[in-house]
């Protein structure tokens, strides 16, 4: 019988802080997306409420979640950046897809869009922009 490989140390509590950080950004993407939703599009709604709780999801992995021994910040923000536009081109295309294929809320459709790149936006910061020592 063959076994699973071991997880890297230290992976099991990075995800979990990890997966803190992103309910924590998706609260915050939420509760703005519902405060802006009556003054603005759904599309600039959700943008704007995206861009702010990205601000949040950098500053506590960058600091608590995912603390990295690089020392080259000002290119570990630029690939952040990199990670953060592919997960706001996933994101939007599943908001989109569930806005208007599917005709959920305009909340509720934000709310089905965070799953799908938090696997691969945990993947690219863990294993890339924010290493670990």
């Amino acid at each position: 019988m063959s076994r699973l490989p071991a997880l890297p140390p230290g992976f099991v509590p990075r995800a979990f802080r990890f997966l803190a950080v992103g309910g924590g950004s998706a609260a915050v993407q939420l509760g703005v997306l519902a405060g802006l939703e009556r003054w603005l599009g759904p599309v600039a709604a959700f943008s704007v409420s995206w861009i702010i709780s990205t601000g949040v999801h950098y500053l506590a992995n960058r600091f608590w979640a995912l603390p990295s021994a690089r020392r080259d910040v000002g290119r570990q923000a630029f690939e952040y950046l990199g990670v953060v536009a592919l997960s706001y081109l996933i994101n939007l295309g599943a908001f989109q897809g569930a806005h208007r294929g599917l005709g959920l809320g305009t909340v509720w459709a934000a709310f089905w869009a965070i799953p799908p790149s938090t696997l691969v936006v945990f993947l690219l910061l863990n294993y890339r922009v924010f290493r670990s020592a």
